[in-house]
């Protein structure tokens, strides 16, 4: 039998001796199309090569390319689990000509992978073709001698494809598995052709035609080709398998769930199993490439993800986190085709942990919660929008899985009500939109990237040189002239480094022959390896192809590379602090300080902080010089050098070495990095952590400095202590001492104020009896509380309820303008009055809604401390009935 690994291999393997140069899947999110959540489709990462944005880099190539359909238009995540086909994750195979080949080679090719190198029998075989395609149906007719019974023209749009309402189209053709008589379901174009029988295994784009506005269509002046080939469903064909869940890569996983879990997938219990399985890759995937679970864009959809996963393993009985321990099985089946995974695994691993633990917290609630709603409906309602809306935004339950839970109940929700409640929300909330300005559109540096080639950067020897003016951006647009005022320029060569892996651009300026002088405020990478130079022309002017000396401004320069390189040294130290979990999630290095974003689940404590400063210090006065050299991705990788998770790598990477030798002779820290970096690590000079922050769930903050700012930093955290101890009277080296002291004194003070407004509140302060007063035959004591703030008033109530023996109590404290109502009843009267309705009363009074608590027992709050005195007077009205 053929397994998926093999399969796969098999694919590449072919159409790499058939001149398709082996591409390695591009991350799963995309880094040519801001419009998409995911690549869901394997041509995605060519789309700028199709539309002619971009030049290839091959006349054909061949990939298995990681794909995610789980949001906006393309979204399975409703069927995963309960179809034989559906996934949120899956690869496409998929070979491509750039304008080589056409009909005739990719037919040709295509047949003779598939009944050649995977041997399935032509006789269970099918194409489908355009129904004007005439062309296509002849070379079908010619390669596998086909009768016109078995090339079947489909005049519809499913074998047209486009790839917008304007751009590259043209004519597919789809190839067909033939299940057997014993599955239901007729052939393509057919009446029942939406039954399993048969099945579309490959489909051959022909990308012919240019689609204009309007309706016009053009011939493309170099066809080009687009194949895909869903890596699941051809496995279960090749396997001998109508299910993609039955083949050995899935078979694998639920296995391992099945010891996880400690059940069989069996029964009702088989879809949770596949659901799990389906989630787990698309989870580890994800965070591999740099995604985290959070409350909106892609962190949202994997949150939505994982927890669909984790309440199927809540249906399984699971009751702590589990599905982590699935990573290692998937690592096994997926890791050496994706080597990211295991780079990536530890962090995968805590990411998992971390977002079940949290999820098993509100589980409960929010099942209880969805119980009680389904339980008020009449028969054939839905549930509430508003309902399923405070669940998703209370409870973390995403629409789907509130209807997914629903689904095996018969029920459903009112999405459009959900939807309304949504945009309410999302109109309090409602962030300014996204404008580019006068910036030039990436069309427009594709094209001259294409036309020019790539910038020569020569920043990492040195800070100065000279380049020609290759290209001038004004307005959006591009421009033969360089006139006075903002503009964007690129040079065949440059020192100046554009921002990227987190450092931010070069500053300095530009003297043109003939004295133009053009000032750098910031350079960024466009189409790739573009270097734009963004500043403004401050004297003179200058045309296309002028010479120019470019300067960087050489002390922002050495301030920013100190900051990079420390970036290094700490991300190492937190690794042996906090442990191999950690890695780096962002970065931002200014000149002045730096930002590093990481993974870790718990905030730093302060002897974790002094260790992580005391570690990256002692390199630096190590002084070792920085190594560096060039080599491939993988070589490094397997070298030991650390890779960033969601990091795009070219064919040739920088591996930064820095740092004295542990035991085992590697430096202390070893990583990928195409940034400026100091000459020895005592150039750093020293290291500072300015802050520590959660940014979100499992994801923290570092802020520090080097150099100049940070020793001005400790200067000012030194004066600060000197100016606390000269105030206090006390020797520096005394003042924690002395602080630890008074900080006690003020909280002997603060439980002595307490006590005294305790006293006072129940010995009848403001000209209040001292005694309880009564109404109807009940004992009531109602009293305010100035000062007293509510989470102090339900011991003052206890304490007032014991003192009376029978009766109502009743305070309202008041701290801060605000106001807090606690009401107590005694037992012998609750069957009369109910604490949470005396409460609910008083509440009203000073502007304050509901209450909650036990009959004998509740509290409330209200904005408007100075009717507190009305709040007491509708307590006596309730009691006086």
């Amino acid at each position: 039998m053929q397994g998926v690994n093999e399969i796969r291999e098999t694919f590449l393997s072919f159409f790499e001796k058939n001149g398709h140069m082996r591409r390695a899947s591009a991350p799963l999110v995309p880094q040519n199309d801001p419009t998409l959540l995911f690549v869901n489709a394997g041509m995605v990462p060519f789309k700028n090569i199709f539309t002619g944005a971009e030049k290839p880099f091959a006349p054909r190539a061949v990939t298995a390319q990681k794909c995610v359909r789980a949001g906006g238009k393309h979204n399975d995540l409703d069927n995963v689990g309960y179809t034989a086909r559906h996934h949120t994750f899956f690869e496409m195979l998929g070979n491509f000509s750039f304008g080589d080949y056409f009909k005739d080679e990719a037919i040709r090719l295509a047949w003779e992978l598939i009944t050649r190198d995977y041997a399935l029998d032509p006789a269970r075989l099918l194409v489908t073709v355009y129904a004007e395609d005439d062309e296509a149906a002849a070379i079908w007719k010619k390669v596998s001698g086909f009768p016109e019974s078995k090339i079947i023209r489909i005049p519809t749009s499913d074998n047209f494809w486009s790839m917008g309402d304007t751009g590259p189209c043209g004519p597919c053709s789809e190839i067909f598995f033939d299940h057997g008589d014993k599955v239901a379901g007729g052939p393509p174009g057919s009446a029942d052709q939406d039954g399993d029988r048969f099945i579309e295994i490959w489909n051959l784009v022909f990308m012919q035609y240019e689609q204009h506005e309007g309706g016009r269509r053009t011939s493309l002046p170099k066809p080009s080709i687009d194949t895909g080939m869903g890596l699941e469903r051809a496995a279960a064909v090749l396997q001998g398998q109508h299910n993609n869940y039955d083949i050995d890569l899935f078979r694998t996983l639920i296995e391992a769930g099945e010891a996880v879990y400690g059940q069989k997938a069996q029964g009702d219990k088989t879809a949770s199993f596949r659901v799990i399985a389906d989630h787990l890759r698309t989870s580890a995937f994800l965070v591999a490439d740099g995604v985290l679970p959070s409350n909106e864009g892609r962190g949202y959809v994997l949150r939505r993800i994982m927890r669909r996963a984790m309440r199927h393993g809540h249906m399984l009985g699971a009751r702590e986190p589990l599905m982590h321990r699935l990573v290692p099985a998937l690592v096994a089946e997926m890791g050496r085709a994706y080597p990211e995974l295991g780079r990536a695994q530890v962090a995968i691993e805590a990411a998992i942990e971390q977002e079940e633990a949290r999820f098993q917290r509100t589980l409960g609630n929010g099942l209880a919660l969805l119980d009680r709603a389904v339980g008020d409906l009449k028969p054939g309602a839905a549930l509430p929008g508003d309902v399923a809306f405070n669940l998703s935004d209370t409870y973390g339950f995403p629409l789907d899985l509130t209807q997914d839970i629903l689904r095996g109940r018969g029920l459903e929700v009112d999405v459009a009500g959900f939807e309304a409640a949504l945009e309410a929300q999302r109109e309090k909330s409602r962030a300014a939109g996204f404008s580019s300005g006068d910036q030039a559109t990436d069309e427009i540096w594709f094209d001259v990237r294409g036309r020019l080639g790539a910038t020569k950067f020569t920043g990492y020897s040195g800070i100065a040189g000279e380049g020609r003016l290759v290209a001038i951006a004004a307005a959006g647009a591009l421009a033969e002239t360089l006139v006075a005022g903002p503009a964007e320029l690129v040079f065949d060569t440059t020192p100046f480094y554009a921002e990227s892996g987190g450092q931010a651009g070069d500053h300095g300026e530009i003297i043109f022959e003939g004295g133009a002088r053009f000032i750098v405020r910031d350079v960024q990478k466009r189409a790739g390896d573009l270097h734009v130079h963004i500043g403004e022309l401050v004297s003179g002017t200058a045309r296309l192809g002028a010479k120019a000396q470019l300067k960087v401004n050489g002390v922002r320069r050495r301030q920013v590379m100190a900051n990079h390189s420390a970036t290094h040294l700490m991300h190492a130290a937190l690794r042996k602090v906090l442990g191999p979990h950690v890695t780096q999630k962002g970065s931002l290095v200014e000149a002045d300080r730096f930002r590093f974003d990481f993974s870790h689940g718990a905030p730093l404590t302060p002897a974790e902080i002094e260790a992580i400063e005391d570690e990256v210090n002692a390199q630096i006065r190590a002084n070792i010089e920085t190594g560096i050299r060039v080599t491939s991705p993988e070589k490094a990788i397997e070298a030991g050098a650390l890779a960033l998770f969601g990091e795009k790598y070219g064919d040739e990477v920088r591996v930064l070495s820095m740092g004295e030798p542990s035991g085992d002779g590697r430096p202390y820290s070893v990583e990928l990095c195409g940034g400026t970096h100091v000459e020895r690590s005592g150039d750093i000079a020293v290291f500072a952590i300015l802050s520590e922050s959660g940014v979100s769930a499992g994801v923290r903050r570092i802020e520090a400095a080097t150099g100049a700012e940070a020793l001005a930093w400790l200067k000012g955290r030194a004066q600060i202590a000197a100016d606390v101890a000269e105030s206090l009277k006390v020797p520096l080296k005394d003042l924690p001492r002395r602080v630890a002291a008074l900080t006690e004194e003020r909280r002997a003070l603060e439980r002595e104020l307490a006590e005294a407004k305790r006293k006072l509140a129940l010995g009848g302060a403001g000209g209040a009896p001292a005694g309880p007063e009564v109404i109807n035959g009940v004992n009531l004591m109602a009293r305010v509380a100035e000062g007293v703030g509510g989470k102090d008033l339900r011991a003052l109530v206890d304490e007032a309820k014991a003192k009376i023996g029978s009766g109502v109590v009743v305070f309202v404290g008041t701290e801060g303008g605000k106001a807090g109502v606690a009401v107590g009843v005694t037992p012998d009267l609750t069957a009369r009055f109910s604490a949470v309705e005396l409460v609910k009363a008083a509440a009203a009074a000073v502007g304050g809604q509901g209450g909650g608590g036990r009959p004998d027992m509740a509290q409330a709050g209200g904005p408007d401390a100075d009717k507190a005195g009305e709040a007491l007077e509708a307590v006596r009205a309730v009691l006086k009935g």
